[in-house]
């Protein structure tokens, strides 16, 4: 799996039974949509907005011990910057 990708994109398919509202799964059809395509495209969005937000919560720490030490010692090209 590459690092870009949040989910093994050659894994087989696999079929879900979804229920739909049934009048928006009519204009859905009508207006020529691929189901699967999208439930992919949006579960894939939902999934790595869900482990960006866990990786955030599960580093939160180390992210703000980081941050402090940086307030407080600075990074160490301070010095080299000529802006």
């Amino acid at each position: 799996m590459h690092m870009s990708n949040i989910y093994d994109l050659s894994a087989p398919k696999k079929s879900a039974n979804l229920s739909v509202n049934s009048d928006l799964l009519a204009h859905a059809k009508r207006l020529g949509i691929n189901l699967s395509a999208i439930l992919e495209q949006s579960l894939a969005q939902k999934v790595k907005e869900l482990k960006a937000q866990a990786w955030l919560e599960e580093n939160s720490n180390a992210i703000a011990k980081y941050n402090q030490e940086v307030e407080e010692q600075g990074v160490f090209s301070d010095g080299m910057r000529s802006f």
